[in-house]
């Protein structure tokens, strides 16, 4: 059965929704498939956008990702739950799967709460949980216009005692070694499964 369309969402501060997918991308669920996560028929490119990394320095990951393996996923530092499991699930995937798959494997985490997480706050964060993983940030614009052409969803900010939260897609997208994204993994992922995933896109490079 494939989808097309649309894709369904749940945001950080556990909201749900369906979100238009800007690209037109197909997701095969046939029960064929050697993957646990869904296949995009219509492959994403990787974004072809300049953002800051945790060096302060450029990222285009279009240009600098150079993996056999490219994670990407989109969340920020004060997420209260949802994007704190999907980073240890990954790290625990990584640290189970085999040296050279590990290696061969990048995770880019954007933030969408730039205003917040500057590029020390979020190497920081990410410290906890893979100090490999790379954090990216730009301007509001430019991680809007980043989500969307990945279709993510990003619905905004919800006030909460203190501050704020930020509803957001939490699927994580698995790029291959020539930067065409080829999977998602959608929250709920098991560990076994991410470990497995990756590890036939590592050893398909």
């Amino acid at each position: 059965m494939a989808l097309g369309g649309v894709l369904a969402l749940s945001g950080c501060a556990g909201s749900s929704a369906l979100a238009d997918n800007p690209a037109g991308v197909l997701i095969s669920e046939e029960s064929g498939s050697e993957f646990a996560g869904s296949e995009l028929v219509q492959p994403y490119p990787l974004p072809d956008v300049e953002l800051t990394d945790t060096r302060g320095e450029t990222f285009n990951p279009a240009t600098d990702a150079q993996a056999a393996v490219t994670l990407v996923f989109f969340g920020y530092t004060h997420c209260p739950d949802i994007c704190n499991t999907t980073l240890a699930d990954i790290a625990a995937a990584l640290r189970r799967a085999d040296d050279q798959v590990a290696d061969a494997t990048q995770l880019l985490f954007i933030t969408v709460d730039p205003e917040r997480d500057s590029p020390e706050v979020v190497r920081e964060y990410l410290d906890q949980f893979d100090t490999d993983f790379e954090g990216l940030t730009g301007t509001p614009e430019q991680v809007a216009e980043t989500a969307e052409d990945l279709g993510v969803a990003l619905e905004g900010t919800v006030p909460v005692s203190g501050g704020y939260e930020v509803e957001h897609g939490t699927q994580v997208i698995g790029f291959d070694a020539v930067g065409a994204g080829r999977l998602v993994w959608t929250q709920g992922t098991t560990v076994g499964d991410l470990r497995d995933d990756i590890t036939r896109l590592a050893e398909a490079a």
